[in-house]
């Protein structure tokens, strides 16, 4: 997954981050709302980790004043992104007005750095009607072990093919675009180009090969997981 981590506490980011880039995903961090804000409008995420109470920046002319007129601004322009909200604990006020602006899930600090990754997990599978185990033949995605296998075997796959693929089968026979993978794989300061973007189709193919899942090319469109043609 590719998640959007906001939260103005350096301490509490950098092993919210550390945590979250150790299971597996890739994290993008953000300390102040305008920052949160303009990752959020440039960059699709799979969920954001959204802490509330962010300080205000003053003198910036923005409108985003605290996490939550970023959550509020992002549901406005329908962007349904799943959000899980940082609340001090105790705190039923800022809960409730989390949840009334569209966040899909609330955590009371201080909190179990597991359960977090567990519930990011969660609120996507529910996002994308994906299970924790999805099989297509012999290929099996294991999300909770973050683990592919074929007929039980371990597929082990360099970082970038293990995203494509993910995306892929969530849920598979779902057409993903050349853009929206892309988006996932590219940081902000580089793109990924076509060519790379082939070269990791073109290794999955080979090594999908006999495992009952191909990877079909929608001209025009992008990539399907899809059933192996007999």
């Amino acid at each position: 997954m590719r998640i959007l981590l906001v939260e103005d506490d350096a301490v509490l980011r950098e092993v919210i981050a550390r945590s979250l880039t150790d299971a597996g995903h890739r994290v993008d961090e953000a300390a102040s709302a305008q920052t949160a804000a303009h990752l959020w409008r440039v960059q699709p995420f799979d969920a954001v980790l959204l802490d509330l109470n962010l300080p205000q920046q003053p003198h910036t002319g923005s409108p985003m004043a605290n996490g939550l007129a970023v959550l509020r601004e992002a549901r406005s322009r329908g962007d349904r992104t799943p959000v899980l909200v940082l609340t001090a604990r105790n705190r039923t006020e800022e809960r409730i007005a989390g949840l009334d602006s569209g966040a899909d899930d609330y955590l009371g600090k201080p909190f179990d750095l597991a359960e977090v990754e567990a519930r990011l997990r969660a609120l996507v599978r529910r996002a994308t009607g994906s299970d924790d185990l999805t099989r297509l033949g012999a290929l099996e995605l294991d999300r909770r072990a973050r683990q592919f296998s074929v007929a039980g075997q371990p597929l082990d796959l360099p970082a970038r093919e293990f995203e494509v693929l993910w995306e892929l089968m969530s849920p598979p026979g779902r057409a993903v675009s050349k853009r929206e993978l892309s988006d996932k794989l590219s940081g902000f300061d580089e793109a990924l180009a076509d060519n790379a973007l082939e070269a990791f189709i073109s290794r999955l193919r080979k090594k999908l090969a006999g495992s009952g899942a191909a990877i079909r090319t929608l001209r025009g469109i992008g990539y399907r997981v899809e059933p192996e043609a007999p």
